[in-house]
C-alpha cells in the first residue's frame, strides 16, 4: 500500500486470488453438500418404500414411454441428478421368438385332495316328512346330495408301553436266585423322555417349518392339556439334532461337495450365550445349496461366529466344481472353484436406484430392460425341451451364447459409456461400479449351460430362516444355534425335494434310533424318501 492509503496492484492481485480461492473452496463445498444430501434423499427415499411399499422386485408399474419420458425431465429438470444426461441404448434384435402367455388359472374352489380318508355322515328325513306336501302319499328314496367339508382335529394321545415280565417258578421253589426277563421294546429317540417320534417331528416342524418360537409352541401344548415346558422343548430340540439328525447332516455334506453347482451365501442370526462375545454381536449361518436340476436335492445351514473366509473354506474343503456367490469376497478364497456372480445382486442396485429417483425412468430404468431382456431369455430356454441328441446343458449353452451374448455386449458398452458421467457415491453409481466390477463373475454363466444367472434359488431358502428368526428372534446358546442350523437344513432340503417334512421326521427318528452310527443311512435322506414313498 502507498503513502496515500491506496493498495498497490501486487496486493490487489494477492486479495483477488485469495477471494478466487475462497471462492472455489465455496464450490467445492456446495457440490459436496449437494451429493450429500442427494445420498440422504436417496437413502430416505428408500427407507419410506422399504418400511411401507411393496418389497417385490418387479417395477411392471415403472414402465416409461421414453418420449414422455423425456419431456417430464425436461419439464421438471432441477439441476440435480445422478448422471448429466440420459444415455439411451437399444435391446439387440437376436431373433428371440416371443414369450407364451402363461394358462390363466381356473377360478373357483380347489376339490379337495382324493387322498384324504372320508367319514360318511348321513342325514334322513324323519319318518314323518316322508310323506309328499302335495297328494299325501309316501314318498320313495331317489339318490342324494353329496357336499364335503375339511375337517381336522389335533389330540394328544398318551402310549402305554407295557413291557411283560418273566420269572422261573422251578427257581424260585428251589431257592436259587430267580432271573427275570422283560421284553425288550424299540430304542427310543431320547430314552428316558415322554416324547415319541411323532411328538418331537410336530414340535421341530412348528418351529423350523411353521416359524413358532418354543414359547408359543409350550402354550400349544398346553392348550392341548399337555403342560410341557419351553426348557424341556428346547432339550427336545438340541437333543433330536445331537444324537440323530445331524447323522443325516454329515451324510449330505459329504453329497453336497460331489455335485457340480453349489449356491453360497450367508445371513446373520444372534446368540446370547456365547463365549468371548458380547449377547448383542453378530453370528452367522452360512448358507449352501445344490443346483436348481440337481437329482440330489440339498440345502444346508452351517453355524459359525464370524463371517470370515476360513469358514467356507472349511465346510467345502478343496471343491472343484461351480460356486454361485455374490460378491463378497470370503467365498473368492476358494481357489479350486470355477466362480460366479449373482445378476440379481447387479440388478437389485439399479432397482433400489429407480426407486430413489425423484424422476421415473432415466438409465436405472434403461439398465432395467436390460437385465429383464436376460431374464425372459432364461426363462424360455427353461421352458423350451430339446431334441433326444441334445442334453439341457449344451440347449441352455446355445441358446444363451445366441440370444444372452449379444445383451450383455450391449450393456457392457453401455456401463462403460454412461460410467465417468455418474455422480460417485449415489445409487446409480454403485449400481454402475457394482456391475463393471462383477462383470467378469456376472458374465461367466454364458459359457456353461449349468451355470445358473443369480442365486435366487439359494436366497428362497434363506427368507424362510429369516421369517422364523423374526419371531423367535436369537438363539439362547450356541448349542441351539448348531441345532437350528442342522434342523434347518433338513427342513429345507425335504422343501427342495417335495417331501412333506412332518412324515419324513417321523420315520428318521424312529428309524435312526434302530441302527448303529456307522449303519448306512442312504434310504432315510429326504430325496431318497420321495423314491420309497
Amino acid at each position: 500500500m502507498d503513502r496515500g492509503g491506496v493498495p498497490t496492484i501486487a496486493e490487489l492481485m494477492a486479495l483477488l486470488a485469495t477471494k478466487a480461492a475462497e471462492v472455489e473452496a465455496l464450490a467445492a463445498e456446495r457440490d459436496s453438500l449437494a451429493r450429500r444430501i442427494l445420498k440422504l434423499e436417496e437413502e430416505l427415499a428408500l427407507a419410506r418404500l422399504h418400511r411401507f411399499a411393496p418389497r417385490s422386485e418387479k417395477h411392471l408399474d415403472r414402465v416409461f414411454n421414453e418420449a414422455e419420458q423425456s419431456s417430464l425431465e425436461d419439464d421438471t429438470d432441477d439441476g440435480h441428478d445422478d448422471v448429466d444426461e440420459p444415455v439411451a441404448a437399444d435391446l439387440p434384435d437376436t431373433g428371440l421368438p416371443e414369450a407364451r402367455k402363461p394358462e390363466g388359472k381356473k377360478r373357483g374352489r380347489k376339490a379337495l385332495p382324493a387322498d384324504l380318508p372320508r367319514q360318511r355322515v348321513e342325514y334322513d328325513l324323519a319318518d314323518d316328512q316322508k310323506v309328499c306336501p302335495c297328494c299325501s302319499e309316501r314318498m320313495h328314496r331317489m339318490g342324494e346330495v353329496v357336499t364335503e367339508q375339511l375337517h381336522i382335529e389335533v389330540k394328544a394321545t398318551v402310549l402305554q408301553n407295557a413291557r411283560a415280565k418273566y420269572a422261573c417258578r422251578n427257581c424260585d421253589r428251589t431257592g436259587i436266585a430267580t432271573p427275570i426277563v422283560i421284553a425288550p421294546m424299540p430304542a427310543q429317540p431320547l430314552p428316558g423322555s415322554i416324547a415319541t417320534a411323532s411328538t418331537l417331528a410336530f414340535a421341530l416342524v412348528h418351529k423350523y417349518v411353521d416359524g413358532t418360537p418354543l414359547y408359543r409352541l409350550a402354550q400349544t401344548f398346553e392348550r392341548a392339556g399337555v403342560p410341557v415346558s419351553r426348557g424341556a422343548l428346547g432339550r427336545w430340540v438340541i437333543a433330536s439334532s445331537e444324537r440323530h439328525l445331524h447323522r443325516i447332516f454329515d451324510a449330505m455334506k459329504l453329497r453336497l461337495r460331489s455335485q457340480d453347482v453349489i449356491h453360497g451365501d450367508e445371513t446373520t442370526v444372534q446368540v446370547l450365550k456365547e463365549e468371548g462375545k458380547a449377547p448383542t454381536s453378530t453370528s452367522y449361518m452360512w448358507a449352501y445349496r445344490s443346483s436348481e436340476d440337481s437329482e440330489q436335492p440339498i440345502v444346508l445351514f452351517d453355524y459359525q461366529p464370524g463371517r470370515g473366509q476360513e469358514h467356507p473354506q472349511a465346510f467345502l474343503g478343496d471343491y472343484r466344481g461351480i460356486l454361485m456367490s455374490d460378491g463378497y469376497t470370503a467365498w473368492r478364497t476358494l481357489k479350486g472353484a470355477t466362480h460366479l456372480g449373482c445378476m440379481a445382486h447387479a440388478r437389485r442396485r439399479f432397482a433400489d436406484a429407480l426407486k430413489a429417483r425423484k424422476k421415473q425412468g432415466g438409465p436405472p430404468a434403461q439398465a432395467l430392460k436390460f437385465f429383464d431382456q436376460l431374464y425372459r431369455i432364461e426363462r424360455q430356454a427353461r421352458d423350451e425341451i430339446p431334441d433326444e441328441r441334445e442334453t439341457q446343458a449344451s440347449y441352455m449353452r446355445r441358446f444363451r451364447q445366441k440370444h444372452s451374448v449379444p445383451v450383455l455386449d450391449v450393456l457392457k458398452a453401455w456401463l462403460d459409456d454412461i460410467a465417468p458421467k455418474v455422480v460417485p457415491d449415489t445409487k446409480l453409481g454403485d449400481a454402475v461400479s457394482y456391475t463393471l466390477n462383477q462383470w467378469e463373475y456376472l458374465t461367466r454363466y454364458v459359457e456353461d449351460g449349468r451355470m445358473p444367472i443369480d442365486n435366487n434359488l439359494l436366497e428362497r431358502d434363506i427368507r424362510v430362516f429369516a421369517t422364523g428368526r423374526k419371531s423367535w428372534l436369537f438363539c439362547d446358546t450356541v448349542d441351539g444355534a448348531r441345532a437350528s442350523a442342522v434342523t434347518y437344513s433338513l427342513m429345507l432340503t425335504c422343501r427342495a425335494c417335495g417331501v412333506e417334512p412332518l412324515a419324513w421326521l417321523r420315520h428318521v427318528l424312529t428309524e435312526l434310533p434302530q441302527r448303529p452310527h456307522d449303519a448306512d443311512i442312504d434310504d432315510l435322506l429326504p430325496f431318497n424318501f420321495e423314491r420309497q414313498a
